[in-house]
């Protein structure tokens, strides 16, 4: 990368999502609404009203495409396959302005590909992640690293991430856990929580990451940020989000929807992009909430993670119509 230095560099899995839009279909809820199940018809043939590829997905993909409409530089840190697919994915982040160099090509492995089933404004994931063979690149310097959702057979990563953080002590880590880190444990990625600058997840993961299922948000922000991270940030979906700044707990109401949610895919990824990009530029914490739930609250507006993320000059344009309440609150 040369001596020019990177604000942001996004670690993770890259996808192409396949969003299919269900109208024939129905949700049966369990008691808690905990697990309950999108379900169609069993042996036979169901209509649906559309589908669209969106390509360089993925939760740290939105990351660095979030950062870079934010006015940061950004690179990306992922695999992809030698296939049309993949040379979409790059394609795509050179458009966004996001540094594709870290991207390898895998000569055998296609790019991952995902199923988006939307129903309502939500939707179920089918997905596979190819197991490529890794390299970890870093760069020469860089102010965030941001580590979220990467396959299995990367365990190699994190001692090299720990590494590198410990040689380059002015760079900060995001960390946003995806679901084998969580299924890896807290012990094997002891040292990713004690160095994180910033941890995001939502009140189910919380709960999954700790294996209790308390309610109470308190209980849940206590135990995250016992783990080490600096600051721990839980989201609660359109109720809002929870931080917990080492002292005391705050809470912050969802931004207002200006329309009915479209689907709710990616709205955790802006949120916890944002406020790592917010951070990046000298933003305080509640100002890098504030402007991060904007984000959250346009992109659900739009099929995709991506399409719906803002600058932020929108942002704020938003934000000067902001209601009195939309500010952090000591709970």
């Amino acid at each position: 990368m040369g001596m020019e230095k990177l604000d942001m560099f996004a670690i993770g899995d890259v996808v192409v999502d396949c969003f299919i839009r269900l109208s024939d279909a129905e949700v049966k809820y369990d008691v808690n609404h905990e697990h309950s199940k999108l379900c169609v018809r069993f042996g036979d043939k169901v209509p649906y009203e559309s589908f669209e590829d969106v390509f360089a997905v993925g939760n740290s993909a939105n990351a660095a495409v979030a950062g870079a409409r934010l006015g940061l530089k950004t690179a990306l840190s992922a695999v992809v396959g030698n296939d049309e697919r993949g040379t979409g994915c790059i394609n795509n982040l050179k458009k966004e302005n996001v540094v594709t160099e870290f991207i390898t090509t895998d000569p055998i492995l296609p790019t991952n590909y995902h199923f988006v089933l939307c129903y309502g404004p939500e939707r179920t994931i089918l997905v596979k992640h190819a197991l490529y063979e890794r390299k970890f690149v870093f760069p020469e310097s860089v102010k965030w690293i941001y580590l979220s959702s990467i396959g299995k057979g990367t365990g190699a990563l994190y001692p090299e991430l720990v590494n590198y953080l410990n040689t380059h002590p002015d760079t900060k880590l995001a960390f946003q856990p995806g679901t084998y880190q969580m299924e890896l444990g807290t012990e094997k990625l002891a040292e990713i929580y004690k160095r994180s600058e910033l941890f995001i997840c939502n009140r189910e993961e919380a709960q999954r990451i700790l294996k209790n299922e308390a309610e109470d948000i308190q209980t849940l922000l206590a135990g995250i940020h016992a783990l080490g991270p600096k600051h721990t940030v839980i989201t609660d979906g359109p109720k809002g989000l929870y931080y917990f700044d080492g002292t005391d707990s705050w809470f912050i109401p969802a931004f207002p929807d200006i329309a009915p949610p479209m689907q709710r895919t990616g709205a955790g990824d802006a949120t916890a992009s944002t406020i790592a990009s917010m951070l990046a530029q000298g933003s305080t914490m509640e100002d890098a909430i504030r402007y991060a739930l904007v984000n959250a609250m346009n992109v659900v507006q739009h099929v995709g993670a991506q399409k719906g993320l803002l600058s932020i000059n929108d942002i704020e344009a938003h934000l000067s119509h902001a209601p009195e309440n939309y500010t952090l609150t000591k709970i």
